[in-house]
């Protein structure tokens, strides 16, 4: 159980109240755990392909979006499961992102390629980097 320390602030006196804090490592720093990035890509890759399928009716960006945000969720909870291939799972979800988004954004230099293509980047090189120090 971490432990938590109230200071009282250098203003304290005058503003009548206290800080509490915490050591650095005894919160959760989600924002550095892998399988929290992969949730949340899947979650943004799902929710664009159902977007777009909203708005335009457009059965591909459904089936593209669900799939590569399927993926992403399987390695995340697989990562937060510790089994194995879950960052091989993330880090193919985002080869495939890539794979579509990249040579889009570059003929098109539209903004939604440009921004599937730079959360593609993310997950390569998070999850890239991650898979290759395993190694």
């Amino acid at each position: 159980m971490p432990s938590f320390a109230v200071q009282p602030a250098a203003d304290a006196k005058r503003l009548g109240f206290c800080l509490v804090s915490a050591p650095h490592d005894a919160l959760p720093h989600l924002q550095d755990q892998p399988s929290t990035q992969a949730f949340l890509l899947a979650a943004l890759t799902a929710g664009g392909g159902i977007t777009g399928y909203a708005r335009t009716g457009s059965v591909p960006s459904i089936a593209a979006g669900v799939t590569v945000g399927l993926l992403y969720g399987l390695g995340g909870l697989r990562q937060r499961n510790r089994q194995p291939y879950g960052l091989e799972l993330a880090l193919l979800a985002s080869v495939l992102l890539a794979g579509s988004s990249v040579p889009r954004a570059i003929k098109t230099q539209k903004a939604l390629p440009v921004g599937l293509s730079v959360v593609a980047a993310f997950g390569l090189y998070r999850f890239g980097t991650l898979w290759r120090a395993q190694m």
